[in-house]
């Protein structure tokens, strides 16, 4: 898998901005990454290094379509901690 495919998306929401403040950034990646893809990807496309990264696989919530009950489907969320000093320009607005 190539960088692109491992991220999908950055996360943006309120628990994600006061991560932020701590030097950490969620994104939303392939179900099928493993923490030293994550991290050489985020290497690759926001040229920072990486100090840890934490995954988590996310479960699909029940909803209901009339009378039949689904899921919505799994993913997988990465937060990752960066070195003092880096930031990620997508975040800051740049």
């Amino acid at each position: 898998m190539t960088a692109d495919q491992i991220i999908i998306e950055p996360l943006l929401t309120e628990k994600t901005n006061l991560l932020r403040e701590q030097n950490q950034y969620a994104f939303r990646v392939d179900f099928r990454a493993n923490k030293l893809q994550i991290n050489a990807a985020i290497r690759e496309l926001f040229g920072v290094s990486p100090v840890a990264c934490n995954v988590v696989n996310v479960k699909g919530k029940p909803k209901r379509v009339r009378a039949k009950i689904g899921y919505t489907s799994r993913w997988k969320k990465a937060v990752v901690t960066l070195a003092p000093g880096d930031k990620i320009g997508i975040f800051e607005g740049v």
